[in-house]
């Protein structure tokens, strides 16, 4: 099988770990996730405190420090959600590394991979099922193309529980 576009960022115990749907050309390019300029995640993780401060995109592997870690949905493929391929979403793969890892929480990064895993329509917010024992959380994208649903008040929420946990 061809190497990931991005590589996970997964341990055994971490807090948290965000799953986006696929690395953008930006990120992949950069090979680093979220490095589109216009992206909050890297904001958002600072703005609320999971982080101490705001990293850059190339420093994503000091998130372990942190108790968190860093997968997608598609790892084969990048681009918009309108540009990949239909079968891009490893469903099995990540529940897989979920499984094998299991976080406190998994968080997606968008309604649409939450969704696309779930096969189902899903709320923002904590959800009511989990994989194994960890618990699901989802958030608006943070991506520039998702500036209409961006809530970052969602993303505090997480974070709060997130330091409840620790």
């Amino acid at each position: 099988m061809a190497e990931p576009v991005l590589p996970d960022l997964l341990r055994p115990g971490l807090r948290l770990v965000f799953c986006g749907t696929a690395a953008s050309r930006a990120s992949a390019a950069a090979r680093a996730y979220y490095a589109h300029p216009g992206n909050a995640f890297w904001r958002a993780l600072a703005q609320t405190g999971l982080t101490p401060r705001r990293f850059a995109p190339r420093e994503y592997p000091q998130l372990l420090d942190y108790g968190i870690g860093l997968t997608d949905l598609g790892k084969h493929a990048a681009g918009t959600d309108a540009e990949l391929p239909a079968d891009a979403f490893d469903t099995e793969g990540l529940r897989a590394r979920i499984l094998h890892h299991a976080p406190a929480w998994l968080a997606f990064t968008s309604k649409h991979g939450a969704q696309s895993f779930r096969g189902q329509a899903v709320g923002y917010g904590i959800q009511p099922w989990r994989i194994g024992a960890s618990r699901v959380f989802v958030l608006p994208s943070p991506s520039g193309q998702a500036r209409r649903s961006w809530d970052l008040s969602l993303w505090q929420t997480l974070a709060d529980l997130i330091k409840e946990c620790s």
